[in-house]
């Protein structure tokens, strides 16, 4: 007499993918692990001009900030202030209480990029927008 095979035996007959697939990507991630990736770099060179009308300093009065290389990394007015929170308040105060004078950023070379970044973000989150970075002449 012929039987059928039933629904549970038809299964049981189909390959197992899982271990295929897991070895599939065990050697991709090896691949990739041990490609030889370049680091590409840009270099950059800081703006300089020529033209004293650029560079040349401003007639109304201003706001210095000062970016410094050491502890404590700000400066308002050529006052030190020692952390972030202390430095955010007395800016706002101080463009708070002089609207119409200019905001003017001063990094020393050696002074840690993040921090004028830092500043730059603050600025432009409190929608400070009369502001102008001091540059050296050629």
């Amino acid at each position: 007499m012929i039987r059928s095979r039933s629904d549970s035996e038809i299964s049981t007959f189909t390959p197992d993918l899982t271990p295929l697939l897991d070895i599939i990507f065990i050697v991709m991630v090896f691949l990739l692990l041990t490609a030889n990736v370049e680091f590409k770099s840009m270099e950059i060179a800081i703006p300089q001009t020529q033209d004293s009308g650029v560079l040349a300093s401003p007639e109304q009065q201003m706001i210095a900030i000062n970016i410094l290389a050491d502890s404590p990394a700000w400066a308002i007015q050529g006052q030190p202030i020692d952390n972030w929170p202390s430095f955010t308040q007395t800016l706002l105060e101080t463009i708070e209480a002089n609207p119409n004078k200019t905001v003017v950023i001063a990094a020393d070379k050696s002074a840690a990029v993040e921090d004028m970044l830092k500043v730059l973000a603050f600025m432009q989150q409190n929608q400070i927008t009369a502001t102008n970075i001091v540059m050296e002449e050629e």
